[in-house]
This record gives structure tokens, C-alpha cells and sequence, in this order.
């Protein structure tokens, strides 16, 4: 290529395309030199670097420094300190004649700079909406393809709607007006792109924000939303202002608020609930018209045992356990639904497993444990920190109950240090399969602590638990069975 040739290029693209000029030099360099690879050796580094006064460019190539007796070293990317005359893992760059350009390398330039300025247009786009991430949209479809809907948001700009990310049965023409979650997602090889979401819990959000002024005005906060997309809803709501009732707000005169968010939706059902600060009252809110009878709170793995009436039982868990699904994903705690019969059995199961480990652990006699337990203490630490005045009234001697509360924080310690131990193997084993700490969370609450437990889930049951997609829930679940065949 020559540099009057070079400099016309960028003056055009630049003018046409409303790109830096840089950015045109910079695509023409990769260009250059990905066309001048087929003339050296398929591992050969080579970068271009250009004038940006004169068009004049020059070719260069790299080698690492590297040791030759180590046998990871190869000629063509590997140079000796002796040769280079520089350190080990320094970088030891030498010019290069320019190729010629023929027909067949001018083509393959003219693809790969045709391929970055777009890279650099769609990335021109997606800056200019950051701003709008997780925002509602609208927009008109301009074409329908087998696995997704192109929609264009601007004059400029078209983001992707993906078929999984609509609501069930819903069906979009050439023309039509569609409103959606703006998402700015990595794809990888492709970078940053626009895309759009209807079925995710944003969506829920942003159409009360519009229908509720109260929403916008900061006197009511949607504190969750859980949902099923095209079925269900259960959003939580608190208000700054006493005056003012935010359930009643959401809904509307005669439901009219809810029920213009409802029709944006598909008709789809939603419930709307006080929020709590106390988990447990979230809970009861949550369920609600079903009454809770109970609830056993474990604060380690986040689960709750929620004990209802048979008469309430269906209600609370509902169709195809969609209630209680719901009522979990918005609290964020793992939620078991039992009958009374089985809570008490329950409890009678824990008090018995309980009375064997004070026995055994601070060596007592077993009216002694079983007045403990009567006492209303569940744990070893409720023992070791317990005031001496309640033993007092079934233990005489203040020496044994020093050494009863002593013995108890020894065991608590002791059951303490295992679980952090079982915890850190668990963790280890997750994050080999490249998931965040709040990932892992989310796993924990609901019992998945190792690779075996991933494992044996179903792609949809992993997409229920972590937001993650189709492909990568695949190629997770993959992984961790991998031991399973080595």
C-alpha cells in the first residue's frame, strides 16, 4: 500500500464513519501486518506501526529472549541473550521489508480493516450507552432471524433480542413496537454489546418506576423483585413516608397501576408485599395469603424451615412450587415449606441428636442434659454463654457449671473450626470451575457446595440459581464432571 493511499483511506473512513482518526490508523495496522503473515512463519509476531503525518509505515518483529536449551524454545519466536544482546524475557524487536501488496494481500488488509473499524463503531455505540445499562428501551424491530429479533433503539444503533430472553409465547413482526431492558453484555471475540431483555427482574422494575411517580420521587423503594417471566411476580416494597401506603400506591386507583404493568407483561400475575428489614416477617409477607404457623432460621447456610398448616400448604408452596420458588429468589434464603407434623417431628429429631452431643461432649449425666435442653438451649455456644443463675436452678455446684459452660465453648470452637474447614475445601472446589464469590454464595444457600453437587444439576436448574447463560451453564456443568470420567 502506498502512503498517499494509506492517508486517503483514513481521511474517507474517518469522515464517513465519524471515527478518530487514530482508530482508522490503528485497524489499518492490524491490517497490514495480519496480511503480511502469510510471507513469515504462522507464529511470527509482527506489528506495523505507521506515520501519521506521511502514510510511510514500517514492519517489525518480535522475538522473546529465551534460554535455547530450555525446550520450550523455537526459532521463529525465540531469540538467545547472545543474539539479542538483552536480558531473559525482554522483548527483541527487529524491522522487516515491507511486503508487496498483491491482489491476494490487498484483500485480506481490506477485510480485516473493514472487520476493526466496525469492532470500533459498535464499540463507539455501546460508550454512548452505558449510561442506560439495566434502563428500559424502545424501539422498532427491523428484522426477525431464527434465534433472535434485531430492534432498532436509535437511528444509529440496533441492539439484539435474543428468543430465551422474551416471555413465553410472545411473537414480534418486522415494524412492530417492542419495550425492553437495555444490557450492555461481553461476548466473547466480540467484545461489548447491546442487547436486550425482556424476561428479567428489571424489566418489572422499570415499568412500575413509570407508572408509580411516587417510585421516581424516592418516597417508595422496590427493595426485590423475584420473577417468573410470563407467569409470576413478587415484588417488595417499603416507603419513606409513613403517610403514604406503598402497596396501595404500586396497585393504583381500582388496580389501575399494576394492571397497566401486568398488560406490558403478558398478563402476567404480580404480587406485591411489604418489605422487612427481618428476614423472617420478609418471609411471612412473601407467602402471604398462606398463613406460617412457624419458622426455624439457620443463619450459616441461610435456610429457613417454615412450618404451615395442611390447609395452607398447597398456597404456600403453589403451582409446581412456584410460590415458594418466588418467595425464596426475593428473600435470598433457601426456603423449606413442612407440615406442623413434620416441624415437630423435626424438632424432636434435632433436641434428640442434640442431647447425644452434650452428653458426649460435657461428659453429664442424661436428666442433666435433658433439663438443659428443656431450658430451651439449642447450641453450644448458647450454653457457654449462658448466665450461671439458669444451670443454678438444677445444678448445685458452681464448679461443675463453670466447667459444664468451659467444656461447651471448647466443643462450640471445635464444630466452629470444622465448618470453616469444610467451607474453605468447598469454596476451593467451586472457583475451579471460575465462579465469583457471590456465585458461590448463591450455590451454598441452596446446598450446592462442591463440584459433585454442580455436577449433577440440570442446565436449567444451574440458570435458576445464578444468572448465567444457556452455553456457559453447559460448558460449567461439563467441567465439573470432568473427574467423574478421568
Amino acid at each position: 500500500m502506498q502512503s498517499n493511499e494509506i492517508l486517503a483511506v483514513v481521511e474517507s473512513v474517518s469522515t464517513e464513519k465519524g471515527l478518530d482518526k487514530d482508530v482508522i490508523f490503528e485497524a489499518i495496522e492490524i491490517a497490514i501486518a495480519s496480511a503480511s503473515q502469510r510471507h513469515f512463519h504462522e507464529d511470527a509476531d509482527l506489528f506495523v506501526s505507521i506515520d501519521r503525518d506521511t502514510g510511510e509505515y514500517t514492519t517489525h518483529r518480535n522475538w522473546i529472549v529465551f534460554d535455547d536449551s530450555d525446550e520450550e524454545f523455537h526459532h521463529e519466536t525465540h531469540i538467545t541473550t547472545d543474539e539479542s544482546k538483552m536480558e531473559l524475557g525482554a522483548t527483541f524487536s527487529k524491522e522487516q521489508d515491507n511486503i508487496k501488496f498483491g491482489r491476494i494481500e490487498t484483500q485480506a488488509a481490506r477485510q480485516v480493516m473493514l472487520q476493526k473499524v466496525r469492532e470500533a463503531e459498535r464499540k463507539k455505540v455501546v460508550e454512548k450507552f452505558k449510561s442506560q445499562h439495566n434502563k428500559l428501551v424502545s424501539g422498532s424491530v427491523k428484522r426477525v432471524t431464527r434465534d433472535n429479533i434485531i430492534v432498532d433503539i436509535t437511528h444509529e444503533a440496533e441492539a439484539l433480542l435474543p428468543r430465551d430472553r422474551l416471555m413465553p409465547g410472545e411473537i414480534y413482526k418486522i415494524n412492530d413496537r417492542i419495550r425492553a431492558i437495555l444490557q450492555i453484555v461481553e461476548v466473547e471475540g466480540r467484545g461489548p454489546q447491546l442487547m436486550l431483555n425482556r424476561s428479567c427482574p428489571e424489566m418489572v422494575t422499570e415499568l412500575f418506576s413509570i407508572e408509580v411517580p411516587e417510585i421516581n420521587e424516592d418516597i417508595i423503594e422496590i427493595r426485590g423483585v423475584a420473577r417468573d417471566a410470563g407467569s409470576r411476580s413478587k415484588i417488595a416494597v417499603k416507603t419513606n413516608d409513613g403517610r403514604i401506603d406503598p402497596v396501595g400506591a404500586c396497585v393504583g386507583m381500582r388496580g389501575s397501576r399494576v394492571q397497566a404493568v401486568s398488560s406490558e407483561l403478558g398478563n402476567e400475575r404480580i404480587d406485591i408485599i411489604i418489605y422487612d428489614d427481618n428476614p423472617a416477617q420478609l418471609v411471612i409477607n412473601a407467602l402471604s395469603p398462606a398463613k406460617v404457623e412457624s419458622i426455624v432460621m439457620d443463619e450459616d447456610s441461610r435456610s429457613m424451615d417454615i412450618a404451615v398448616n395442611e390447609e395452607n400448604l398447597a398456597l404456600a408452596i403453589g403451582s409446581r412450587g412456584q410460590n415458594i420458588r418466588l418467595a425464596s429468589k426475593l428473600v435470598g434464603w433457601n426456603l423449606n415449606i413442612i407440615s406442623n407434623e413434620e416441624a415437630e417431628a423435626k424438632v424432636k429429631v434435632d433436641e434428640t441428636e442434640f442431647l447425644a452431643k452434650i452428653i458426649d461432649s460435657l461428659q453429664l449425666q442424661e436428666d442433666i442434659a435433658e433439663k438443659i435442653i428443656s431450658s430451651g438451649f439449642s447450641t453450644f455456644d448458647d450454653i457457654a454463654y449462658a448466665d450461671n443463675k439458669i444451670f443454678s436452678e438444677f445444678i448445685d455446684s458452681e464448679e461443675e457449671i463453670n466447667r459444664i459452660k468451659s467444656a461447651s465453648e471448647d466443643a462450640a470452637l471445635l464444630e466452629a473450626m470444622g465448618a470453616v474447614t469444610e467451607e474453605e475445601d468447598n469454596v476451593e472446589s467451586l472457583t475451579g470451575l471460575n465462579l465469583d464469590e457471590d456465585n458461590i454464595a448463591k450455590l451454598a444457600n441452596k446446598g450446592i457446595k462442591n463440584k459433585d453437587d454442580l455436577a449433577e444439576l440440570s442446565i436449567d436448574e444451574l440458570q435458576e440459581i445464578i444468572d448465567i447463560s444457556e452455553d456457559d451453564a453447559s460448558v460449567m456443568i461439563m467441567k465439573a464432571r470432568e473427574h467423574w470420567f478421568n
